[in-house]
C-alpha cells in the first residue's frame, strides 16, 4: 500500500518523494537562555501517537511542510506549509 503525503502545492504524492527532518518544535527566541537552546537543538520526545514532523518535498515542489501523524499506525492526519501557519489540508486533500 502507498502512503500519500497530501501536499498543498502538489496534491497527493508518495511518501518517497519527502525527507523526515524531526520534530516541528517552537524555536526559542533569539536572546533565549542557553538551556533553552540546547532543549531545542539537542532534546526530543518519542511520543506515541499524534506528532507533528517537518518533512521537506525534496523530489517535489521542495517546500517544507508540517506533516501532523501518528507514530504508532503512521497515518497522516493533515499537512500545512510550514511558511504559512493558517492553511491545513488534512489526508483527503480538503483545505481547512
Amino acid at each position: 500500500m502507498v502512503s500519500l503525503v497530501p501536499c498543498l502545492h502538489c496534491g497527493p504524492r508518495p511518501k518517497e518523494e519527502f525527507t523526515i527532518k524531526g520534530a516541528a518544535l517552537a524555536r526559542p527566541v533569539a536572546d533565549a537562555g542557553i538551556d533553552a537552546w540546547f532543549d531545542y537543538v539537542y532534546l526530543r520526545d518519542n511520543p506515541r501517537g499524534a506528532y507533528e514532523e517537518y518533512w521537506h518535498h525534496t523530489s517535489g515542489c521542495r517546500r517544507w511542510l508540517v506533516v501532523a501523524r501518528d507514530t504508532v499506525t503512521h497515518e497522516i492526519a493533515a499537512c500545512r506549509d510550514a511558511a504559512c501557519v493558517e492553511k491545513t489540508v488534512d489526508r483527503q486533500g480538503a483545505s481547512a
